[in-house]
């Protein structure tokens, strides 16, 4: 089995969340913090050795207030992020335990995961080096300029990337060291651009990002209908807790 660390990015701005009290990783979501529900799906893990939660510098004075007793009894790390995404995950990258082989990278406002989507991502990448879990493209897809159609393009072949993407750490750190301020729009393009394959791994329409506020919606119908995740000598003592209150 391998030795796991999970990085969690919730740096972002959150723009089209448009809700002046929170950003969407720290938004109440059944009773706790978005992001608390996405960390309670690899802490229960038992080869997930280390997660770390990505935090922006104007937020980290609040959040270590709200969420200091969920982050030491948790045992989750914090870690200041940058001015881009890929900026915030390689912070995040240099506090990876030595020890540990694989870095699984996932979104903090994707918490609709279901175990075996895990498995069988991490049992991927543990295989080939580099596996993310993705879903095929359905909709019917328009190129445009200047708001007219110029061309329809065909989805087959197409997938959308989600979340977790996971690499041997080694990969990941040669991507993140050759990228010398190249923008990415996830880690899986760094990776691809140093030359390692990755793994598809199909996932679920049900693993939903939280862009806006009503994805919040449809984020608490579908943890009511996932499984609940397995519990390996794990209970989180803040399961009914809102901290935002």
């Amino acid at each position: 089995m391998s030795n796991v660390a999970v990085i969690m990015p919730a740096a972002g701005a959150s723009r089209r969340f448009h809700d002046k009290n929170y950003k969407k990783p720290f938004a109440p979501l059944a009773g706790r913090a978005v992001w608390l529900h996405t960390a309670e799906k690899f802490l229960n893990r038992a080869d997930v050795k280390q997660v770390i939660v990505v935090i922006a510098d104007e937020d980290m004075e609040e959040f270590q207030r709200k969420f200091g007793a969920n982050l030491a009894i948790l045992g989750v790390e914090v870690c200041r992020g940058g001015d881009e995404r890929a900026d915030s995950v390689e912070k995040a990258l240099a506090k990876v335990k030595p020890d540990c082989d694989l870095v699984a990278v996932h979104d903090a406002a994707r918490p609709c995961l279901a175990d075996k989507w895990i498995d069988a991502v991490f049992e991927a990448a543990a295989k080939d080096g580099a596996a993310i879990l993705a879903v095929p493209e359905t909709a019917t897809l328009k190129r445009v300029a200047q708001g007219k159609i110029t061309e329809t393009v065909s989805r087959e072949s197409l997938w959308q990337a989600q979340t977790p993407q996971v690499f041997r750490r080694e990969w990941l750190m040669e991507a993140y060291t050759a990228r010398a301020g190249k923008a990415a729009t996830d880690d899986a393009a760094l990776v691809e651009l140093a030359g390692h394959p990755v793994t598809i791994v199909e996932g679920s329409p049900l693993n939903l990002k939280i862009t806006t506020r009503d994805d919040l919606k449809l984020a608490e119908q579908i943890l009511k209908i996932l499984p609940k995740p397995k519990l390996d000598g794990f209970a989180n003592p803040f399961a009914g807790d809102d901290m935002w209150r």
